[in-house]
């Protein structure tokens, strides 16, 4: 089956991809941000070896990954202000940046717990925190730490701003949706109880959208909207109803991706199958498996051993799933695609915003 790649839903001379420049500066400003933390533990007497624990913990879990959810901010402050013809200071970049951190913060604080729950062996190609040496379950309250971190940050930054309570608000509904995305999966998905009876499409949607959409995709918009300035709850609902259904296709692609991408590349071990988990290829499976292929993943699915992986693996394949997110694939890029050039411009958040979202993950590799 050949797939063809459709063209972009509005064409504007709007730069959509991050700059090497804008990247560096993000780093950058990573690096203001922690040795803040870091120094602010004076304050608390905090013990030397303690110091340095912090220290390896935010390079370790903060520092390091793509970065996405951070710059996402970043980019967004700019394409609405391209498109206002609006130059930003230092300050309002900056101030962006400190989202965008905050952002990171929060994915950092989920994948440590994440990590544990999953006994997950890597994470960005480097050992999971808990897995580093004199960690192990001390990882949670670490994970609870860096959610404590993004506070101290709005504090700083955005006490004295109007929409500061805003802001607060925002991080600990999206933070409690997420937690509650993760709690059903967790119960759908035991490791110790396997029922694939339990699985559906729709359960896997709502998973996806709990877990994954509001805090990878609509936080980051929902964060820069405000620091541009637009408060219109209208735009904040326009931004929902298409970064929603892109957070449940960049969900899909994760689970297609934990099997099918070479570790390598993706930058962790994909466990999805030994795990149990609800994903979007065990229930494509189980909808075009015959009699013969339910049993092949009932005695193996969700079981620690290589030769079952293996043998789900294989049944995917008899199923031809690559072929079926293919074109999974192609009708998501339409739907949200058709979303975007419906996109009332009016409201402050141009069509723009959402295609750089769609051109970062449509048919990526990793």
């Amino acid at each position: 089956m050949v797939v063809t790649h459709s063209e972009p839903a509005v064409k504007s001379n709007v730069t959509m991809k991050t700059p090497v420049e804008v990247v560096k500066q993000f780093s950058e400003s990573y690096k203001r941000l922690s040795a803040e933390i870091i120094d602010d533990l004076k304050s608390y007497r905090f013990p030397p070896e303690a110091v340095e624990q912090m220290r390896n913990m935010l390079e370790h879990n903060v520092y390091g990954g793509k970065m996405n959810r951070g710059l996402s901010v970043v980019d967004t402050q700019s394409i609405i202000a391209q498109v206002k013809g609006i130059t930003l200071t230092q300050e309002q970049i900056f101030k962006a940046h400190v989202l965008g951190w905050s952002v990171e913060w929060l994915q950092a604080s989920f994948l440590i717990a994440d990590d544990v729950m999953d006994q997950s062996h890597t994470r960005r190609g480097k050992p999971c925190w808990y897995k580093m040496p004199r960690i192990g379950f001390s990882a949670i309250n670490d994970g609870f730490i860096l959610e404590s971190h993004i506070f101290l940050m709005l504090k700083k930054y955005f006490k004295s701003e109007s929409y500061y309570g805003d802001l607060l608000d925002l991080f600990h509904e999206i933070a409690y949706k997420t937690e509650l995305g993760q709690m059903v999966d967790m119960i759908t998905s035991p490791e110790d109880t396997v029922d694939l009876d339990k699985f559906s499409a729709e359960r896997t949607s709502w998973i996806s959208e709990y877990k994954t959409a509001y805090y990878s995709f609509y936080l980051s918009v929902a964060l820069a909207m405000m620091v541009s300035g637009i408060s219109d709850p209208a735009a904040y609902e326009q931004a929902k109803s298409i970064l929603i259904p892109l957070g449940e296709y960049f969900q899909a692609q994760d689970d297609f991706l934990d099997c099918f991408c070479d570790p390598a590349i993706l930058g962790k071990i994909g466990t999805d199958i030994e795990d149990n988990k609800c994903s979007w290829l065990i229930n494509q499976a189980l909808l075009l498996a015959t009699p013969q292929q339910v049993t092949i993943f009932k005695k193996n699915y969700g079981i620690k051993d290589p030769s079952c992986i293996a043998k789900v693996k294989a049944t995917y394949k008899e199923l031809n799933l690559e072929a079926v997110f293919a074109e999974y694939e192609e009708k998501s890029y339409q739907k949200i695609k058709s979303l975007i050039d419906q996109v009332d411009v009016s409201l402050g958040v141009p069509p723009e915003v959402y295609i750089s979202f769609m051109e970062k993950i449509y048919k990526r590799k990793m």
